[in-house]
């Protein structure tokens, strides 16, 4: 299914980048000979969602007729069948349109999988074994940071704390940050109007655009710090800058007191964001949400590229690779927060 919403004409979800986006998803229905129907997505704003659509009913001839209990008794070579066919490999591998459908596709197996469980995927995520967890990890491209017998250590040790965290999630929920008071296309007296909104509706940690020019940026910086206090403020600049741009305008925001600076340049450049993360510490480095796969993630933490880590359930292959995403973010202590991309968001 092609879902868009004309955002564009609101500037809501606009940033440095990406100046008109109507958001927009493609999504994925799983069918089967129950009641059960198993519904995934990916994210894209605009026109970009043609390209996904088509590329899923591609995809889609890799799983149908099908049991569900053949797709997820291995899930590791479910997910490897779908990423490593010989000829759609040829498109990435494991990169652009055709891993976003993948993601939708792999989304919709694991909802349709959690469905018959009777449970909310994030329960089934958490009631897996280490076993489990570990089967659902393709390792290719990642054993020389972590391999299969060091996760599952990794995940055993962990064991005895999993139903106190579990206990903690179901009571305080999980913790998120605002960015919709802060789309770059917005005028200070919006900005200022939906930050005082999401105050009084309990938000506690914001975030702001920036990248189109240093006076604007301090000014909206401004703006925030006026509205919310000494409440933490991150800034995103969606990939606008050179490395040696975004270490030279950080150092114009640097009184802000921002926790991070994000996506501040090109996602795959894991070297540069390295040399930003040294240039402008304390501010952390936050990027994930345009990481094409485990192996960028892999060497932005073999690299100490990154401070946070922003997976992207619907721009990496799905869930199977987030999980080998935050084992590696587990192996190298880097905290996880997670972006996500949807119509509902503006």
């Amino acid at each position: 299914m092609d879902v868009r919403a004309p955002t564009s004409r609101t500037l809501a979800g606009s940033d440095a980048v990406h100046v008109d986006p109507d958001y927009s998803g493609a999504y994925v229905f799983l069918e089967t000979d129950g009641d059960a129907t198993g519904v995934g997505m990916t994210f894209t704003i605009g026109r970009g969602n043609d390209l996904c659509c088509t590329a899923i009913e591609q995809l889609a001839a890799l799983v149908v007729g099908w049991d569900l209990a053949e797709l997820v008794g291995d899930p590791a070579a479910t997910w490897r069948r779908l990423t490593n066919d010989s000829q759609y490999r040829w498109l990435g591998p494991e990169k652009g349109v055709m891993h976003l459908a993948t993601a939708a596709l792999v989304n919709a197996i694991w909802d349709l999988w959690a469905k018959a469980e009777g449970k909310p995927l994030w329960q089934l995520v958490c009631e897996l074994t280490p076993e489990e967890f570990v089967g659902a990890v393709d390792f290719r491209y990642l054993t020389d940071a972590i391999d299969r017998d060091e996760a599952l250590d990794l995940l055993r040790a962990q064991a005895p704390t999993k139903a106190a965290r579990v206990a903690v999630l179901e009571r305080e929920g999980y913790p998120a940050y605002l960015t919709s008071a802060g789309w770059l296309g917005y005028p200070e007296d919006k900005v200022r109007a939906l930050a005082r909104e999401a105050l009084e509706a309990g938000w506690r940690c914001f975030k702001t655009k920036v990248g189109v020019d240093v006076a604007s940026d301090v000014r909206r910086c401004e703006v925030m710090r006026e509205e919310i206090g000494d409440l933490p403020l991150m800034a995103d600049a969606n990939q606008v800058w050179d490395v040696g741009t975004a270490i030279a305008w950080m150092g114009a925001l640097r009184p802000f007191n921002l926790r991070w600076i994000e996506e501040p340049t090109s996602p795959d450049d894991a070297v540069g964001h390295a040399a930003i993360r040294r240039a402008i510490a304390p501010i952390g480095v936050a990027t994930g949400e345009h990481a094409a796969n485990r192996v960028i993630f892999k060497q932005l933490m073999q690299l100490e590229a990154i401070d946070y880590c922003q997976i992207d359930a619907c721009r990496l292959g799905g869930v199977n690779e987030v999980l080998a995403v935050l084992l590696l973010a587990a192996k190298f202590g880097v905290p996880v927060c997670p972006h996500a991309g949807g119509l509902g968001l503006c």
